[in-house]
């Protein structure tokens, strides 16, 4: 029988962080905000001329909620392979998702790591950090491709659910667990939490923007 102790500081953990639920949808929260900044910034690549300092910008920006995606995904991964329960009930994506999100990984730090060497130091030797750049962009943008196809129809059920601090209507499983007593406020906790986050990354990535946006000033020149 289950220690009745243990079982509060578990529900006392979901009721703070949400969860398995929210955990996916931190994860789906990140991933909306970061769809409509991503598009903002392939809008500038068509005038890179004249949008330059937006590409800059909106690149610097990023930075934040790329590294709570990133940090929600990797907490995913660990809690999975190390053995925790409830995640191992939830199970793994498909296998391609497995193996492409590696990859996604890497080719996402040099994206950002070549653009933020461009930013700070320029060019390079023979321009290749342009080269680099440009090139994994272009790996990235396929694996991202792919990505987006498999997760974005489940976003607005997760995002919905979100909003309204209920459980998720395909699964029927709250963000919180335990007694029906404490579901909403597990759920609102969760929500709580991870809307402090986003908003934290948002701001982390507004502040690297405008400390660093006027070296596209360098460029321009």
């Amino acid at each position: 029988m289950r220690d009745p102790r243990v079982a509060r500081q578990q529900r006392r953990r979901v009721a703070r962080w949400g969860g398995v639920a929210g955990n996916e949808r931190l994860t789906a929260m990140t991933g909306a905000v970061l769809l409509v900044l991503l598009l903002v910034e392939g809008f500038t690549i068509l005038r890179l001329g004249r949008l330059l300092t937006l590409h800059f910008f909106i690149g610097m920006l990023l930075l934040g909620p790329v590294t709570l995606k990133a940090g929600s995904t990797i907490y995913r991964f660990f809690r999975y392979y190390s053995g925790h329960p409830a995640y191992r009930r939830k199970g793994p994506p498909a296998l391609l998702l497995r193996m492409l999100g590696p990859v996604i990984m890497l080719l996402t730090a040099c994206v950002f790591g070549t653009g933020v060497l461009l930013a700070l130091v320029g060019a390079g030797p023979n321009g290749q950090w342009v080269f680099l750049h440009k090139a994994t962009f272009i790996l990235w943008f396929c694996a991202m491709a792919i990505h987006v196809l498999a997760y974005a129809p489940r976003l607005p059920r997760l995002l919905a659910a979100e909003l309204r601090g209920t459980p998720d209507p395909e699964t029927g499983g709250y963000v919180g667990a335990g007694r029906h007593s404490s579901r909403a406020v597990a759920a609102l906790g969760g929500r709580g939490m991870r809307i402090g986050l986003l908003i934290a990354s948002l701001l982390c990535g507004l502040v690297i923007a405008m400390l660093t946006v006027h070296l596209a000033g360098n460029w321009h020149r």
